[in-house]
């Protein structure tokens, strides 16, 4: 990535950062902006967030820095996909052509799990038409299930579903940390 592309990026992360201080309220966006470039892979990983309909923001959380998807949706380009690979093999008719944890490695970012999906909820309402696949314990994931979460009627809920279904209005919230 170039220094114009990285300019330009950095650029859309600002805005967002400065239009949603209540996530990260301790923070300066220079601070932001010295992590974001002490990280080899961020602008990769903040850039593929942004491409695929993430709008990643910055969160303060337990005094670390997060990038984690804040598009008010579950992101549209991670939609019609099952939990995991194992899950998309062993569907027998038509399987979907990637998993939510295909996608998160391919980016190099992590799912999020019940407890950090709870706390995003805590900032902004999200997912109040969508739902989104959350990092799943395996001893659930070991007996065929996955966990997805949702918001309606002002409450944050958590689902179980077969990890090999899909649907036009379920994708997945991905994050990493900067160090």
């Amino acid at each position: 990535m170039d220094t114009n592309q990285k300019e330009l990026l950095l650029g859309v992360l600002k805005k967002r950062f400065e239009k949603n201080k209540h996530r990260h309220e301790k923070l300066s966006w220079d601070l932001v902006v010295e992590k974001i470039n002490q990280d080899p892979k961020a602008f990769t990983r903040i850039l593929m967030m942004e491409e695929s309909g993430g709008e990643p923001d910055i969160f303060d959380i337990d005094g670390k820095i997060y990038v984690i998807d804040a598009s008010k949706e579950s992101p549209k380009g991670r939609v019609s996909c099952c939990y995991d690979e194992e899950a998309r093999l062993e569907r027998k008719k038509f399987p979907p052509e990637t998993s939510a944890e295909m996608l998160a490695k391919k980016m190099d970012i992590e799912l999020i799990d019940e407890t950090l999906y709870r706390v995003i909820q805590a900032f902004d309402d999200f997912d109040l038409k969508t739902s989104s696949w959350i990092k799943t314990p395996k001893t659930l994931r070991d007996l065929g299930g996955a966990l997805f979460g949702d918001k309606r009627y002002e409450r944050t809920f958590i689902y179980h579903n077969g990890a090999d279904s899909y649907y036009g209005s379920r994708g997945f919230r991905g994050y990493f940390i900067l160090n």
